[in-house]
């Protein structure tokens, strides 16, 4: 057996901006509901690219690219990845639904599904709203939304980063849907 050894950029076999724009990526968008930091922004949209998500949606207080600070945890992500950005997120979602997405909050609720216990249609289109890192997802869309998922959580705290919550349920919907 041949020692482990890290693969240099070039062995990784990585497409580029133009190619990545062409192909095929999986029926999910992701929502930025007011989220503040500009970090989370740019780690959403490079785990967007990593997934093939069709599109982030920015809302309200959420910043926007180009900016150093979103480039700086995005890695050139705000180029590959498409985005849209509304000043109101009720009206983000109402239009998603109009166009046929199941829109989703990432929250804990009282009526929330745990993720694991969520079965991802093939045949469904769905956009994953991810909320404010202190606030959550706006209480004015909480009616609006089809269902909310939650992550299992077994330790003290009671919430996790935006970024690395983006990151599971980017993950999980990548896994049923491609």
């Amino acid at each position: 057996m041949q020692p482990t050894k890290k693969l240099k950029l070039e062995e990784l076999g990585r497409i580029d901006v133009e190619t990545f724009k062409k192909t095929e990526k999986i029926p999910l968008l992701v929502v930025l509901d007011n989220v503040r930091s500009m970090h989370n922004v740019g780690a959403a949209f490079r785990t967007a690219d990593a997934f093939l998500v069709e599109k982030i949606i920015l809302c309200g207080i959420t910043p926007k690219p180009p900016h150093r600070e979103i480039h700086k945890a995005a890695l050139g992500a705000t180029e590959s990845v498409d985005w849209q950005f509304y000043e109101n997120v009720k009206e983000a979602v109402i239009d998603l639904k109009t166009l046929g997405y199941e829109v989703l909050g990432i929250e804990q609720t009282t009526n929330s599904v745990m993720i694991t216990d969520f079965n991802i249609d093939r045949t469904k289109k769905y956009a994953l709203v991810l909320g404010n890192e202190v606030d959550g997802i706006s209480d004015e869309i909480l009616s609006d939304l089809d269902e909310c998922l939650e992550i299992p959580q077994l330790g003290t705290k009671h919430s996790l980063n935006v970024s690395v919550c983006g990151g599971i349920v980017m993950w999980e919907f990548f896994k049923g849907l491609k």
